[in-house]
């Protein structure tokens, strides 16, 4: 495919990656710009090993008389010994040296990569000192105004004006970088008949990565003349690898940038990096619509300011929304406080699910403590949630994340997207299935470029695409959907301390719940042994007050009149009866330390082959027992489950006066814990009234007279319950009085 015949395709910053831009290697570029000259040095012999081609105009020497030689044909021996002196040091700290040669002035620029040393010559500008007061008179009225500006925004334009009026560019502006790379004109101040830029965003493709490594490897860059040539540095003679500038102050310019600069019109800039936690926040960017060159003196007081701002960024930024600041940190403390004083965590995280909520701007918010979901305010249906979190753990092993734009990167948060344009999610375990997010909704935006964002590329006849710069920087206009405001970097700041403040709780409720566990476990042991114990001998005496009562009877019946032989037969009663409520209590004892053999159950067969034949034997009336379709197994006890159903089905029968009693046995899935089962047992009987509902699992506990239903020991509900806890279960009723009862109890649901 010949050129002519190139096809074009769009490259936006999602695949910029696959263009040259992001290939070239801008810090190995075999030449450097023409206003200074450049020399390499073996480390170690201080030999010359290479120098730019420009050596001879710049120091009066020529090439060939410095390759090979030692520095000392160049230098003399007292400006050897400071550059040496100078190599165990910080470079800043000294640069730059000034030095003679040929009875000229100059600037010596010193820095040390990969083993070469390199001798960067500038020419001086006699006007400004190399001196501390000269520096100090240059950047004190800057720095106070810096110091006593209100707040970011000020602190920027007090910047521009200054660096401005400092440099004399026709326009400096700050450049702020957002998460996704791209940036935006945050100040600007200008040639009063030059077009604004303030305001304007621009792609990340305009500052690609490798040039952003050098931004951050060094504070400032300066570009004095885009169409002077680039002045030629060879390779290493012996290796013929090119020499790594990175360090470099005179690096030659990208083709590719020279072109963005010319399709601006900008002749010469000035780039001032500014760092904020070691990541590049922002540039200062200068331009000029004329060559300019700046001499060193005058760039190292422009770094100085661009540290300078780095430094004040974080003080500046928190003078920002301080009284929104003010009021989610009251809030934090609140929950806090709340979770600090309560001893189930999950419980107070889900009564102050509204106030967990308010700790940033958020809609909505999901709170999961293992497995079980809680929601609030405005949330995507449980199942997207439960599919975003699947996906989020495959796709992300950090324990917090966040973004304004999710279904930018996850497909299935297009259809949620009104609600879930932004999500911010903590996970609390990963393991236990335990996290919170904060939901945000779709804000509906209008982002104003200066020109299309989209770069165009061609698809050379190799395969190859080749990036050309953007010519027009026309305002364009895009409307930005699926996209929420974005997260503050106080709101994440704010819930970072709210993880690791609710981590130390955590921590310290399982210290203190270990420590109770261990506790309990003694106190129980000490009260099933007692309780053993105490049901066991009980019953020797008991037995003999039955059987002295019992002979009474026998030998002196004819003796006792009415009301003595009554009153005998009572005794024997409640002896009799006594000795239920020690096999209750001595049973109840035992179900403490009883070892569970775990085995997979049907319910439906175990209730049709093993209930119903006893209770068709023992009731009089015919049994309605309903079984529902597919009731999945689980592992547990076989024996203790069937009493569990035994126990309930004959209860739903036993307090019933219908003609007709019906029990229905069956599952809900639980929603809010996918491995756990709901089961439930329901009869048409008699009902309970509602303060009686919280009751009913207390031992010997009974709602109605000994000669009423039947009688009974009042135990066999609190055995369930202790049955169904002992499976790692919680049980609960449903009542109407008069109409019937539902019990439920969970169980976990077997693994497949």
């Amino acid at each position: 495919m010949s050129k002519s015949k190139a096809e074009k395709i769009v490259i936006t910053s999602e695949n910029v990656d696959l263009t040259n831009c992001a290939r070239e290697q801008i810090h190995t570029p075999n030449s450097i710009q023409c206003h200074g000259t450049l020399i390499v040095l073996d480390k170690d012999s201080f030999d010359i090993i290479q120098a730019s081609k420009n050596v001879e105009k710049i120091l009066g020497y020529k090439y060939v008389d410095l390759i090979g030689f030692p520095l000392a044909t160049l230098l003399n021996n007292s400006s050897i010994e400071r550059i040496k002196s100078c190599l165990n040091k910080d470079f800043a700290s000294i640069n730059p040296l000034r030095i003679k040669i040929n009875n000229e002035t100059l600037n010596l620029i010193v820095h040390e990569n990969q083993g070469f040393i390199f001798l960067e010559f500038e020419p001086v500008d006699e006007k400004y000192q190399n001196d501390f007061l000269n520096f100090y008179n240059l950047t004190k009225k800057i720095v106070d105004e810096m110091q006593i500006s209100a707040n970011l925004q000020d602190l920027s334009e007090i910047i521009v004006k200054n660096i401005r009026e400092l440099t004399g560019f026709d326009r400096v502006m700050i450049y702020r970088f957002d998460e996704d790379g791209s940036g935006n004109v945050i100040a600007e101040d200008k040639k009063e008949e030059l077009e604004s830029f303030f305001g304007l965003r621009y792609p990340p493709t305009d500052v690609p990565k490798p040039a952003r490594r050098l931004y951050k490897l060094n504070y400032i860059r300066i570009i004095s003349d885009i169409d002077s040539q680039g002045i030629s540095l060879p390779p290493h003679p012996l290796t013929n690898e090119p020499f790594d500038l990175s360090y470099s102050t005179l690096r030659s310019v990208s083709p590719i940038h020279i072109e963005y600069l010319q399709n601006m019109g900008v002749q010469a800039s000035m780039s001032i990096s500014i760092l904020h936690e070691n990541k590049l926040w922002g540039l200062i960017a200068c331009h000029h619509y004329q060559p300019k060159y700046l001499p060193y003196e005058m760039r190292t007081a422009c770094e100085f300011l661009g540290k300078v701002m780095s430094l004040n960024l974080i003080a500046k930024e928190d003078k920002e929304n301080f009284s929104n600041k003010i009021e989610i940190k009251e809030r934090l403390s609140e929950v806090i406080k709340k979770l600090s004083q309560t001893v189930n965590i999950a419980e107070s995280l889900s009564e102050n699910i509204d106030l967990v909520k308010g700790l940033v701007n958020a809609q909505g918010l999901a709170i999961c403590f293992e497995g079980e979901l809680k929601l609030t305010g405005t949330t995507p249906e449980i199942f997207a949630i439960n599919e975003l979190v699947a996906w989020l753990k495959g796709n992300n092993d950090k324990n917090f994340f966040h973004t304004d734009h999710l279904s930018g990167i996850y497909e299935q948060g297009i259809p949620i997207k009104s609600v879930a344009s932004g999500i911010m999610i903590l996970y609390l375990s990963r393991v236990k299935d335990s996290y919170i997010i904060w939901f945000r909704p779709e804000v509906s935006q209008i982002v104003t470029w200066a020109g299309n964002p989209h770069k165009e590329a061609q698809l050379e006849e190799d395969g190859t695409l080749t990036l050309t710069p953007r010519k027009s920087f026309e305002l364009w206009k895009q409307n930005l959907t699926g996209h929420s405001l974005p997260w503050l970097k106080s709101e994440i700041q704010q819930i970072m301390e709210f993880r690791n403040l609710l981590i130390d709780i955590i921590f310290k409720k399982s210290n203190e719940l270990i420590e109770l566990n261990i506790e309990l476990q003694r106190s129980n042991e000490e009260l099933d042994s007692f309780a053993y114990i105490a049901s066991h001998d009980l019953k020797e005496p008991l037995r003999g007050i039955y059987n002295y009562s019992y002979l009474l009877l026998e030998d002196y019946e004819q003796v006792l009149d009415e009301d003595g032989s009554r009153k005998l037969n009572m005794l024997m009663t409640l002896t009799k009866r006594m000795e239920r409520l020690m096999d209750a209590l001595l049973y109840y004892s035992r179900l403490g330390r009883k070892e569970l053999h775990l085995e997979t159950i049907d319910i439906k067969q175990m209730i049709e082959e093993e209930i119903i034949p006893i209770l068709e034997v023992s009731q009089q009336e015919s049994l309605d027992i309903r079984i529902v379709e597919k009731i999945p197994t689980f592992k547990g006890d076989k024996t203790l489950i069937e009493e569990v159903f035994m126990n309930l089905i004959t209860n739903g029968l036993k307090y019933n006066n219908q003609p007709e009693k019906i029990i229905e046995i069956g599952y809900l899935r639980n929603s809010q814990k996918s491995s756990q089962i709901i089961f439930y047992v329901r009869d048409n009987g008699i009902g309970i009234e509602e303060e009686h509902q919280t009751i009913i699992f207390n031992i010997f506990k009974r709602l109605h007279g000994q000669k009423t239903f039947g009688g009974g020991t009042g135990a066999g509900l609190t055995i369930v319950k202790k049955i169904i806890e002992r499976h790692g279960g919680k049980i609960w009723v449903e009542s109407t009085y008069g109409q019937g009862s539902i019990f439920y109890f969970t169980l976990e649901m077997e693994e497949k």
